[in-house]
């Protein structure tokens, strides 16, 4: 039986020549993933007051065209 056939399918999925490192904290992708929401951040703010005005005059319209009904 060769080492091939003994191997599990989790094993054979991830054969590679490099070992394997573990796990470990990236701290270089989690700073790039900081930036990239603070950015957002910054974009989203001074959106923010015309993000509010069109969802409550969609919950208004909505209200009055319930209480106006279908007129059946």
């Amino acid at each position: 039986m060769s080492q091939e056939e003994s191997l599990s399918l989790p094993q054979k999925a991830y054969r590679t020549v490099t070992p394997r490192t573990g796990m470990r904290p990236d701290m270089e992708m989690d700073s790039i993933g900081w930036v990239m929401f603070l950015i957002l951040v910054m974009l989203m703010v001074p959106l923010l007051p015309f993000i509010v005005i069109v969802y409550v005059l969609s919950k208004v319209f909505g209200y009055l065209a319930n209480q106006r009904g279908t007129g059946e």
